[in-house]
């Protein structure tokens, strides 16, 4: 597995990191937009990454705005903030344009899990469906579960926490990253307790790397991206073929949603894998399997 990683001037003059990962074979047969959610990085995805590369797949994938080795936005890097989605969705538009498309193997595929797959979505919207052959939607972020509050109470507190002037603070019960904040015990995540020690290892090597909860900011603009999605009415126009998969024990993004959503697409199917938790790349092999059984069905009719 080749790696090759570089940073990206943004138009607003931030540097997105991003890489490439080449496979070992002469001449890959397509390649992945592997784009990760919320508080991620690429060396999480490393387990993924070699998956594919192992499928005879070139990876492209690069750190969002805020988080990783990308630029941060506030003083206190810990804190999760955006001003609006429609940044995460210029800075994808100026990496495929710049990055990608120069230097892709077709097919083009997205994996996209959670806000990835979130932005994805607003991304194929409005892109040229003639550039990308289809997309792997895991747990996508398309609707936020808030319980025990009511949706609509959240999205009306983070509104009014901005409109007051607290868009940068954390939201209740947010803070720094700290392990101790993060316990595998009753974690939303993943029941694989190996694979959830993952982003802890790679931070305590690089702390660079952490971040902590969101700001009424981000969760704010988060809302109206919902919103965006939610109101769109010309989702039968999208021709890129979806393959969507979620898990029946996710509590972070809501599944009905997500079902909902892919009825709404023109050639879109949905897998809710059982007993899976937000993190499917990162759960138990035998979910896993099922997830990589659904991806390798899906590529086989695009390669």
């Amino acid at each position: 597995m080749a790696v090759d990683t570089s940073y990206l001037k943004t138009r607003d003059n931030l540097t997105l990191r991003y890489a490439c990962f080449s496979p070992s074979s002469p001449k890959p047969c397509g390649t992945v937009v592997l784009l990760g959610g919320r508080a991620e990085f690429i060396e999480k995805h490393e387990e993924t990454i070699k998956e594919l590369n192992d499928r005879g797949l070139l990876v492209y994938t690069f750190d969002w705005r805020g988080q990783g080795l990308s630029s941060r936005l506030l003083e206190d890097r810990h804190k999760g903030h955006i001003e609006s989605f429609n940044q995460y969705i210029d800075d994808l538009h100026l990496f495929i344009d710049r990055i990608l498309l120069p230097n892709a193997v077709r097919p083009i595929i997205f994996l996209a899990h959670s806000m990835g797959g979130h932005i994805t979505l607003r991304y194929l919207s409005e892109a040229s469906s003639s550039m990308i052959s289809g997309a792997v939607l895991v747990s996508p972020m398309i609707n936020i579960c808030t319980k025990p509050f009511p949706h609509s109470l959240v999205r009306w507190l983070s509104k009014m926490a901005t409109r007051a002037g607290w868009s940068e603070h954390y939201i209740i019960g947010a803070g720094y990253y700290t392990p101790e904040r993060k316990p595998f015990k009753n974690n939303l995540l993943t029941s694989d307790p190996r694979r959830f020690m993952d982003e802890h290892e790679k931070i305590s090597s690089n702390p660079a790397l952490a971040l902590g909860g969101v700001t009424y900011g981000w969760l704010s603009a988060a809302f109206d991206s919902i919103g965006t999605i939610s109101s769109a009415n010309d989702w039968k126009n999208m021709q890129v073929p979806v393959l969507m998969v979620g898990g029946s024990a996710d509590r972070v993004v809501s599944v009905l949603t997500m079902r909902r959503m892919c009825k709404r697409l023109l050639n879109c199917r949905c897998v809710i894998v059982k007993d899976a938790k937000h993190e499917i790349l990162k759960e138990t092999d035998s979910i896993r399997r099922k997830f990589w059984d659904e991806f390798n069905r899906f590529i086989e009719k695009i390669i």
